[in-house]
């Protein structure tokens, strides 16, 4: 995929999706005009490389995060490592972009929803060192962030070995004079810490999460510090409590107490948490150290909460400094005027704390109240979502009533279908063995003369195998003698609509009986034609065979009924056929006949003339008719005249030779 995206590489297809004038900015045609590939200037721009975001640095200062569809495939502890990661990579205000399924979880203060369904978020606000989890050792330290400072302030101009008198001077006044003070967010949560805070806050015990000024506090500078905090927030201006009671090491010490909302600038160059001394402010730890390094968020609101310890009332410090009177008397009303003034400063500050947590308690109090009423709000936007969803349950089961009917419906029609299937299987398997048993070559062709099946004994006519269905006939060589109209005449049956029938022979000499029939299905459509060949060599033979007898019948009667006498004798002499005029002229029946050798009927003195025309006639010499004698049953012999004529067989050789004799009147030669 990075080879891919490094390649720069596009289909010629993107002209249809892109405007001309993008298209020629941007993109280059190759040379052969089947791809476009974006600009070398763009390409340079931009860094192809692969990136492990659990073991590799992360990058920095990006604008645009797109991780779609991967944090779905890691388990908890690894998102809860990864997420801040992203906030690192991230410029402030960058956008992170999530996958459908996906969000930034328990991160929600580090990112600020901007479009839920699309699951589009923009970076705020910083994440404390001590919770980046995986990411801590990619990111400086909290004291390391403060030495960058004052090394990013040390370059802004020349420096000399030593601070500067005033440097020197500012320095050590923060150090001394400047009261603990703390940047907090709307929730209290510790941004950045100044000067020595341990006489005010201290760390809460247990589990150690994101610093909360109010966890923090120590006793008696909670509610206070909380209702300052509130009024801040609602008024936008400085909230003051003044002689708070905080007990710090078993005792309780007066502490003024202002929070003070902080107006952020309009620009601030990211990574800037200070400004004027306080980038040379000393690392010392009592002295301060941001919460958690980076620039502050820039939108959520931030309030400044100074911490001072009180000094003594202008009263106190007047009678403390006033002179002893003489006597003891005097010094009788001082110890009395001393206990006065106590007393009159410690009712004082119990009328402080009391208002105090008279305010705290108001403010708790509306606090409350406005919790009650989200609560309220939540409770009805709750029971209103029950309602949805319980109507969602309901239509969820009607669904599932539906889906089950549905379900069934399917059930029934697949078990109908499954049926018809084998019904369909067994009727395609009877009409295969039909078709295969009655030994007729069909052919199956559609309206473009397209083979759709054949039967076996069809590939016995016409040259046929598996893969030549979907071929037209007029590819196919046929077994067929004499016959070239098979295109025609299916063409002809088509346009027509008229049955064709004809004999046609095979080269090997088989007949067939060649129909040609519409195919039509059972509304009457037509969708082909059906060519069917039907074996008849046994009928042709036997119509010949019935030919020929029908010939050899109407020889017979002539020869019967012929007043003349007719034989058929072999080359040897041996009788073959002879006729009744035979039996009239000569005696013999015909079977006496059929033993008898012509040698038989012939004089003696005659057999040699009678023998050497006999041979004359199997050399197919063309004899003239010859009269000569012959003996009857009796002995007598008879004049006669005799016609021979030679019987040729189909290969072109005498077989027999076939006499016509009549007999000669008395007288004659």
């Amino acid at each position: 995929a990075i080879a891919t995206a490094r390649a720069g590489l596009y289909p010629a297809s993107i002209a249809a999706d892109i405007t001309p004038e993008r298209l020629a900015r941007f993109f280059t045609p190759d040379a052969d005009g089947s791809a476009y590939r974006i600009h070398k200037g763009i390409r340079d721009l931009l860094v192809f490389s692969e990136q492990d975001l659990i073991k590799d640095p992360p990058f920095s200062r990006l604008d645009l995060l797109s991780c779609r569809n991967l944090l779905i495939y890691l388990d908890a502890d690894l998102q809860k490592r990864v997420i801040p990661l992203f906030h690192y990579a991230l410029k402030p205000g960058g956008t992170l972009l999530l996958g459908n399924s996906e969000g930034v979880g328990e991160f929600d203060s580090l990112f600020a929803t901007v479009d839920r369904k699309a699951k589009l978020y923009r970076r705020q606000g910083e994440f404390p060192v001590h919770q980046r989890g995986g990411s801590g050792r990619f990111m400086a330290s909290a004291g390391g962030l403060e030495v960058s400072a004052r090394r990013g302030a040390a370059k802004a101009g020349p420096r000399t070995g030593r601070p500067s008198l005033r440097e020197l001077t500012e320095q050590t006044l923060l150090a001394q004079v400047a009261p603990a003070a703390a940047l907090v967010n709307e929730a209290g949560d510790i941004l950045y810490l100044h000067g020595r805070s341990g006489l005010f806050l201290e760390p809460a015990p247990g589990e150690v999460g994101t610093p909360n000024i109010l966890k923090m506090a120590r006793d008696g500078l909670r509610p206070a510090l909380s209702s300052a905090l509130h009024r801040a927030a609602v008024s936008r201006e400085v909230a003051r409590v003044g002689q708070v009671r905080v007990k710090t090491n078993g005792h309780y010490t007066a502490v003024n107490l202002l929070v003070r909302p902080v107006a952020l600038p309009a620009a601030s160059a990211p990574g800037d948490t200070q400004t004027g001394t306080d980038a040379d402010t000393p690392t010392d730890a009592d002295m301060g150290a941001p919460a958690h390094g980076g620039a502050a968020p820039a939108d959520s609101p931030l309030y400044l909460v100074v911490l001072e310890e009180a000094l003594p009332s202008e009263a106190v410090a007047t009678r403390g400094a006033a002179p002893a009177v003489t006597g003891t008397g005097a010094g009788t009303s001082g110890d009395a005027d001393t206990a006065t003034d106590d007393s009159a400063l410690r009712i004082t500050g119990l009328l402080q704390e009391l208002r105090a947590k008279d305010e705290y308690l108001q403010s708790t109090q509306e606090e409350l109240e406005s919790s009650n009423e989200e609560l309220k709000s939540s409770n009805e936007e709750m029971q209103s979502v029950n309602e949805e969803l319980q109507s969602s349950n309901e239509e969820l089961e009607t669904s599932k009533e539906e889906l089950q009917s549905v379900n069934e419906e399917l059930a029934t029609v697949n078990t109908e279908l499954q049926t018809k299937v084998a019904d369909l299987s067994r009727a395609n398997n009877d009409m295969n063995n039909l078709l295969a048993g009655t030994g007729i070559g069909t052919v199956f062709v559609d309206h473009q003369l397209r083979i759709l099946r054949f039967t076996p004994a069809a590939a016995q006519i016409i040259n046929l195998i598996l893969s030549d269905v979907g071929r037209p006939v007029a590819h196919l060589v046929s077994n067929l003698r004499g016959y070239d109209r098979l295109v025609a005449d299916t063409q002809a049956v088509l346009d027509t609509l008229i049955l064709k029938e004809l004999e046609v022979q095979t080269t090997s000499g088989h007949w067939y009986t060649m129909r040609i029939q519409p195919y039509r299905t059972l509304d009457n459509v037509i969708e082909g034609a059906v060519i069917s060949f039907t074996d008849i060599n046994t009928l042709v033979q036997t119509r010949n065979e019935l030919a020929q007898g029908h010939a050899l019948q109407r020889l017979g009667a002539v020869l019967r009924d012929a007043s003349d006498a007719v034989t058929v004798q072999d080359l040897t002499g041996r009788t073959l056929a002879w006729n009744p005029g035979a039996t009239r002229l000569y005696g013999w029946t015909e079977a006496e006949a059929l033993a008898l050798n012509v040698r038989d009927r012939i004089p003696p003195a005659l057999r040699a003339q009678a023998l050497e025309r006999l041979a004359q006639l199997s050399r197919a010499e063309t004899l003239q008719p010859d009269s000569t004698q012959r003996l009857t049953r009796d002995g007598a012999t008879v004049a006669v005249s005799v016609i021979s004529t030679a019987l040729v067989g189909d290969d072109g050789q005498i077989y027999a030779i076939a006499t016509t004799e009549r007999a000669l009147p008395a007288g004659s030669p």
